[in-house]
């Protein structure tokens, strides 16, 4: 019997210095993570395409 996807949620990554800039449009990134194992917000560097480097983004509802 095949087991479910148990504690695996898809989460959305934000960027936090894109607000800061003013420029239009957003970063967003979707993954996956485990809530039994990381139970807090998810914080990682990512690639920005906009502003053309990498900036920490952080997990949003």
């Amino acid at each position: 019997m095949a087991k479910g996807k148990g504690n695996r949620v898809q989460i959305i990554l934000e960027c936090t210095e894109h607000k800061a800039t003013g420029k239009p449009g957003t970063s967003r990134y979707v993954t996956q993570k485990n809530k039994k194992n990381t139970p807090d917000r998810l914080e990682l560097k990512k690639y920005n395409p906009i502003l053309k480097k990498m900036t920490v983004h952080k997990e949003i509802k």
